[in-house]
């Protein structure tokens, strides 16, 4: 029996991990889903995920808010490891961060200044020569009730913790220094067409996604530390 993973960067449950998951399943937010979101804009059974032959399938179950997969509206659709799923207010991302790694690692083509993946998730690695053209921007900034001009002067910033040891400091540039290095590779290639659309690689896509993926689980660790 296959099972899947799916970990949330966006919204209530974000930074959960929900980890192989024998499919079928349905998500949704009612108690009985096997995968049961905190979210009042999911329908109580939104989405099955099934398995035919060697593919993992993604059917809307006539939600009330619908469905988006990598930013598309979809009412079925074919999984693969590193799509996105958004659900009223939450985003899924589909996959481990190795069977991501795998995806990414199918077009052997380097690039001059990627970061290497390993199976600990580390940003970076090949191009796959996939090339994505869609609004990334799937969950507005309105639905999250935040001012869409957000962050534009320094008084907006979040103070940063005060009197931190140097273990501690050195921790916490660490990590800035790691997400950092993984924006700037996302960014570094972007091109944009004559009527302003953003084309990015798949590769490219998913560090974006591996930079929210490892703050939302920041986010948790220092909300709700075990």
């Amino acid at each position: 029996m296959k099972k899947v993973t799916f970990q949330v960067l966006e919204g209530v449950d974000k930074g959960r991990v929900f980890r192989d998951l024998p499919i079928p399943i349905t998500i949704g937010r009612e108690e009985g889903n096997l995968l049961r979101l905190n979210d009042e804009r999911i329908s109580r059974f939104h989405i099955k995920i099934q398995q035919e032959d060697d593919d993992v399938i993604l059917t809307d179950l006539e939600s009330t808010n619908g469905t988006r997969v990598n930013g598309s509206p979809v009412q079925i659709r074919r999984l693969r490891p590193g799509d996105q799923i958004c659900l009223g207010r939450s985003m899924l991302l589909y996959g481990t961060l190795e069977e991501i790694a795998k995806r990414r690692k199918r077009d052997d083509r380097p690039t001059s200044r990627a970061p290497k993946t390993n199976s600990n998730g580390d940003l970076g690695g090949t191009l796959a020569g996939e090339e994505l053209d869609f609004d990334l921007n799937t969950i507005s900034a309105d639905s999250m009730g935040l001012d869409p001009f957000w962050g534009t002067g320094e008084s907006d910033f979040p103070p940063l913790p005060q009197k931190l040891s140097p273990a501690q400091a050195a921790r916490l540039a660490e990590i800035f220094d790691y997400l950092h290095q993984g924006v700037t590779f996302a960014l570094e290639n972007i091109r944009t067409t004559d009527d302003e659309v953003v084309r990015i690689s798949f590769n490219e896509w998913q560090a974006i996604q591996a930079v929210q993926l490892f703050l939302a689980r920041y986010s948790r660790a220092v909300a709700d530390p075990e």
